[in-house]
């Protein structure tokens, strides 16, 4: 039997959608019994609940389900008190359950498989639940995989530029291999970690899995990428699929690409989205009414948009490589001026420019990482003088920028 975790904490009731795509994706690529085990809260409906009921029970899986407020109460309240910034990360109190996961899951089960809820399981569990952790702790995919430089890594986490964790060594804990016999003799060295935390807070990003690392990461197996392989870096690098265990970390569902499911990654998740329980009617209703709001905004946008630009010229500043997108989005006329900028444009020269023509022409700026407070600083206002042209790209960019957020929504 191979034992599966995860944690979810649903405030909106639309959130298991993502676990039960994720649990889905198990038992589509594997002919191996398992069993899910949910650490969950109130948050859970009753509605939720049989559907995750369901989805088991029509692949003859087995699925469990904890209350982890009513199981653990004092011990969770203990653990938040200890590390109170997860109240005000990004990142749900959910995080805090797979801690309890000593006392909480059966002594006679050895060995557990952990799993965000943005996971997509593209190969056969088994493969994972197979590897031998001998005395380590867990098995895990190291960050720098992803990130891949020393110089990124420290970038991106403060464990590591403060020297507490080798680069190396920090994993990412969406995807880990748990040896429960020796997780429940360290109890006590994740105590030692939320104290550490609560007496040397670090900027909020990752608690949790800052927590697992501080803990465990000198005692951890290194897994390869296809354990627990970014979507985002995988796009990045033009990879094809593969049996992989695909990690959608940050919304990253049609990151950039929206509903577009001719990206391969997109089409991944949204075929284990359409066999679970939650594609229903209700749930393409709530995408449809999504779209219509989307459709007024930009309606609405358009309508700004030429009021704004009434009784004047328009004007691009442009990056030079990213003069496709102006030629894609805008159909710019011969009297229209456009800048084309190598690298950084002086901004004391854009002052000058627009300043020769204020009043008569309105400035597109399409420049990534533009600082739009040093025009209004200089007396310019938005809106009648100066626009970020990223604002206003085609109707098909704008619903790609809401994809999360529709599919959230269903």
């Amino acid at each position: 039997m191979i034992h599966v975790c995860l944690s979810l904490y649903d405030k909106t009731g639309r959130y298991s959608k993502f676990t039960g795509t994720t649990i889905c994706s198990i038992f589509e690529n594997t002919t191996s019994d398992v069993t899910v085990h949910i650490l969950h809260d109130n948050t859970l409906t009753d509605d939720n609940r049989d559907k995750f009921i369901y989805l088991a029970g029509r692949y003859g899986q087995a699925v469990k389900f904890y209350n982890v407020k009513k199981l653990c109460a004092e011990r969770l309240a203990e653990f938040i008190e200890f590390f109170p910034a997860v109240k005000y990360s990004h990142v749900s109190v959910g995080t805090m359950y797979r801690f309890l996961l000593p006392e909480i899951i059966a002594p006679e089960i050895k060995k557990l498989i952990y799993l965000d809820s943005d996971i997509i399981v593209n190969m056969d569990i088994k493969e994972l639940w197979q590897i031998e952790l001998d005395d380590k702790i867990l098995a895990a995919v190291p960050e720098i995989l992803s990130f891949k430089t020393i110089e990124n890594m420290e970038k991106n986490f403060p464990l590591c530029k403060q020297g507490f964790i080798r680069c190396e060594d920090y994993f990412n804990s969406g995807v880990i291999l748990i040896n429960l016999d020796l997780l429940r003799k360290a109890k006590e060295t994740i105590i030692d970690g939320l104290k550490f935390f609560e007496e040397n807070p670090q900027p909020v990003g990752y608690p949790g899995q800052d927590i697992w690392n501080y803990c465990f990461s000198a005692r951890s197996l290194k897994l390869p990428i296809k354990f627990n392989q970014f979507t985002y870096y995988a796009r990045r690098d033009e990879e094809s699929l593969a049996k992989k265990i695909y990690h959608y970390a940050g919304g990253s569902f049609g990151l950039g690409l929206g509903l577009d499911i001719s990206d391969s990654f997109n089409r991944l998740w949204m075929n284990y989205f359409v066999k679970t329980p939650w594609f229903d009617a209700d749930s393409i209703g709530r995408l449809y009414e999504g779209f219509l709001k989307v459709r007024g905004e930009l309606e609405k946008s358009a309508l700004k948009l030429s009021a704004t630009v009434s009784g004047k010229t328009r004007a691009f500043v442009v990056a030079e490589n990213k003069l496709n997108v102006l030629v894609e989005n805008f159909s710019v006329r011969n009297d229209e001026e456009v800048f084309a900028i190598e690298s950084t444009l002086p901004m004391q020269k854009l002052i000058d420019v627009m300043n020769a023509s204020r009043g008569k022409k309105i400035f597109f700026i399409l420049l990534p990482g533009f600082k739009f407070d040093k025009l209004t600083e200089a007396g310019f206002v938005r809106g009648e003088d100066f626009l970020d042209g990223y604002d206003f790209l085609t109707k098909d960019n704008e619903l790609k920028k809401e994809a999360y957020s529709l599919v959230s929504k269903m």
